[in-house]
């Protein structure tokens, strides 16, 4: 089964307001690809407190595709795979109400939240936030950059099944009790 890392920055408070999506492809130990795309929301509207986050600005998305692009560019990677995600809730909850938004069929796929993961995985660290447990692991990450996200995404469910000692990310969710 594929196994794809996925990341979304929003322009606002919506969910169906990506600006931004990263992935990041993980074949045996390693992460092997990782793209980034910048994405024109539908209603170009971005938020102040949005744009300190990630720094992704209406002028560097106007002449960029909408969702519906740049998903197709994708669908194959991400249909039938396993989908990682760190705070799984947010970012699948972004591509649902796009997908919604453009009246668009989702894709089948199963997901495992890597924070979720990192939580019982590391239990002694402070938090289980994305640059915490990438800086833990040693992971080069360019915080809320979505490329950048993802393959950091990749790499915590490597390195957790590294340390759990199973053969596959796709182990990991029996070896440790998530659904």
């Amino acid at each position: 089964m594929k196994i794809v890392a996925i990341d979304f920055e929003t322009a606002n408070e919506t969910k169906a307001s990506a600006c931004a999506i990263g992935l990041a492809w993980v074949e045996g130990d390693s992460v092997v690809r990782v793209e980034e795309r910048l994405i024109r929301p539908p209603d170009m509207r971005f938020s102040s407190f949005n744009i300190s986050i990630h720094g992704i600005t209406p002028k560097m998305v106007v002449d960029k595709h909408e969702l519906p692009v740049v998903l197709a560019e994708f669908w194959d990677d991400i249909d039938g795979a396993l989908v990682l995600a760190h705070n799984a809730s947010f970012d699948m909850g972004v591509l649902r109400a796009s997908l919604d938004c453009y009246r668009l069929p989702y894709p089948s796929f199963s997901y495992l939240c890597t924070c979720q993961l990192a939580r019982r995985v590391w239990p002694d660290l402070s938090n289980a936030k994305l640059d915490t447990v990438s800086r833990h692991l040693g992971l080069v990450l360019d915080h809320h950059q979505a490329g950048s996200d993802a393959a950091a995404c990749a790499g915590i469910a490597l390195a957790a099944a590294r340390r759990m000692g199973v053969a596959s990310i796709h182990d990991l969710p029996g070896r440790i009790g998530l659904r």
